[in-house]
Parts: C-alpha cells; structure tokens; sequence
C-alpha cells in the first residue's frame, strides 16, 4: 500500500484554503481562486520561471485565507509601507506552522513578490473560468446540484495549491506537480463538465473527446510551455511517481472537500456563529448588542 503522508490535522488549513473559491471583494470580479489561477497563466505565457510562479501563486493563496483580497498591492495601496509584508508573513506563519521547513521557507520569501500580475492569458483561461463543475453525478442517477457551482478555474488553482503542498509528504517536486494542477482540465474549456456520468456514456469515446480538446488548448501557448505542461501531465494517468502521487492526493482532496463545505455549512449553528466565533464581539458597546440579541430571541 502506497502511503500518502497525509492525516486528518491537515483537513483544517485545507478547508480554509478551499474556501478562496468563495472569498470575493470589489477588486476585481471573480473570486481570488479564480484570479490567481489567471494571473498564473499570465505569469507562465510572459515566459516567467515555473519555479517562480509557483512560489508566487501559493504564497498568495495561502495569506489570502485569512486575509482575503488584503493582498501585498492593496497593503501598499493603503499606506502600510514596509509593513504590509510583516502582515502577509503575520498570516502565513499563522497558518503554516506545520509545513515542512523547506518548503515553508520557500513560499514564505516569495511573500514579498506579492501576487504575480496580471496580463494577457490564453483563451482557455476564461473559458475555464466560465465553465461550471459537473456536480456530483453517478452512471444511472440524477445529478445532485449544489449552488453555487465551483468552476474548472478555481478547481485547477486548488489542486495546483494543494499539490504543492502534498509535494513535501510525497518527497515530490512541486513545481511539475503545480503545473499539472494547473492543467488537468485544459480539456473543459472546450468540452462541458458532465462527468462520470458522461464519461460512461462517452465510452471509449471519452479519451479521444479530451485528447482533441486538450491539444486544442495547448495549441493556444508557445511551444516550450506546451512542452512544459504535457511532460507534467503525462506521470498523472497512473500514480508510479511522487509527482503523480501529490498531485492525486490534491485532486482528490479538492473533489470531496468542496462537496463536503456544502453540508458544513448546512449545519452551521448560531451557538457557532455567536459563542465560538464571536459574531458580536468584545467593544464597548458589546453588553448593549447582547442584550438586543436576548430580547429578540436571539441568543
């Protein structure tokens, strides 16, 4: 049996950084997931280093599960000078205390680089971000929709984020596992999601249809980083290499926690929302809120 190095104490700072498919703000339309996965594709076809990019991308990601659309642009925009990198490395070293050192150590120089920016991107990129995930479907049964629907932008970004993450419990490099991320679904840009169910009923038919829409996208960058993604995608039909391995542990993840944040949220209490995160919070005016929430019957 293939070990994953994973447990379930990474579920927690998993679950958070899922959640960048729903954090918005009125910078820019779309949420930050989507955003980060163009402004990596941005970075990559203006010919900056994979190794780079990746750095950029999930040290971005990370901050900005607590932080949000705080990004290191908007700090400076806002007037805190020198110390709106403190405030970004203030949030990552909160959520990474556990990353193994050398990896944390890499993500967290890459803090002061900020977001890459963005930029021209291949037609691929907005067509995935307008392509909506199949939902959860099974051969032979209705499919279970649940909105709002994740799109194939924001999953690749994740799966790209956590596969660098699962690179140090597979001894992986996560550069090509991070490429891969990006670039699994290159394919539903032009073939709409209607998964496993579709996939059965396509057959045989199935390899051909994403093999054709793949080379379609890929024919939309320069040859080299062409090249590039297709030797970082080829190890991932199988799971025989570390690459291979984090990126599965990452795709798989992605899958069934963004299923699982549905149900969360459905079970959402106010004894939560009040008593654990202090929805009304300490102030000076705090005993009077309180007192408006008793009488209404609030709390």
């Amino acid at each position: 049996m293939i070990a994953t190095g994973l447990s379930p104490a990474a579920l927690p700072f998993l679950r958070e950084l899922g959640d960048l498919k729903r954090i918005r703000s009125a910078a820019a339309p779309g949420s930050i997931a989507e955003r980060l996965f163009a402004y990596g594709w941005a970075a990559l076809v203006r010919g900056e280093a994979a190794d780079a990019v990746m750095a950029r991308v999930v040290a971005a990601a990370i901050v900005a599960a607590r932080l949000g659309d705080l990004d290191l642009a908007t700090l400076h925009a806002l007037g805190l000078g020198e110390d709106a990198v403190v405030v970004l490395e203030r949030a990552f070293d909160e959520l990474t205390p556990d990353l193994p050192a050398h990896l944390r150590t890499r993500l967290r120089a890459a803090l002061a680089l900020g977001r890459p920016e963005s930029g021209a991107t291949p037609p691929f990129v907005d067509a995935l971000a307008r392509q909506p995930r199949a939902g959860v479907t099974c051969p032979g049964r209705a499919r279970i929709m649940l909105q709002p629907p994740e799109n194939h932008a924001e999953h690749c970004l994740m799966v790209a984020v956590y596969g660098v993450l699962a690179s140090a419990w597979q001894d992986a490099d996560p550069v090509p596992v991070f490429l891969a991320g990006m670039a699994h679904h290159l394919h539903n840009a032009d073939m709409p999601d209607s998964g496993y169910s579709g996939e059965m009923l396509l057959g045989a038919r199935l390899d051909v249809a994403i093999a054709h829409a793949r080379a379609a996208a890929l024919a939309q960058l320069d040859p080299p980083l062409a090249a590039q993604i297709e030797r970082a995608l080829a190890p991932i039909a199988g799971d025989t290499t570390p690459e291979a391995r984090a990126f599965h542990i990452a795709d798989v993840l992605d899958r069934v926690l963004e299923i699982e944040q549905h149900g969360r949220a459905a079970q959402l209490s106010m004894a939560v929302v009040l008593g654990d995160y202090g929805l009304v919070h300490d102030g000076p005016v705090k005993p009077f809120h309180d007192r408006i929430l008793a009488d209404a019957g609030l709390a």
